[in-house]
């Protein structure tokens, strides 16, 4: 399963409107990828939260269409909090979240 939980727009240099949205998903991507290269390491595992799930973040320049397909780019996150956290501490200004609003 993958579905975008959260959505806000930042502004690249104060003026070009940019989107972050924070995904979900049943599995870990990163161990996934790891898995289809054979490049994990003895005995790594996937490191899901208590629900099997992780949150990623994914920046994109402009204002994309909603129905644009995620992919992470970050690491996954164990809760919405963390990524929302994570999101705003790697752009210069506010983001405002326009869709599932953010819970420190």
């Amino acid at each position: 399963m993958k579905s975008v939980v959260a959505m806000g727009v930042w502004l690249y240099d104060g003026t070009v409107p940019t989107t972050v949205r924070i995904g979900m998903l049943d599995y870990d991507y990163w161990y996934a990828i790891g898995e289809a290269d054979g490049t994990l390491q003895p005995g790594e595992a996937p490191d899901l939260n208590e629900d099997g799930r992780l949150y990623y973040v994914q920046h994109l320049p402009g204002q994309p269409a909603c129905d644009q397909p995620f992919w992470p780019a970050t690491e996954g996150f164990h809760t919405l909090a963390e990524a929302v956290a994570s999101a705003e501490a790697t752009v210069p200004g506010p983001i405002s979240w326009q869709q599932g609003p953010p819970h420190h």
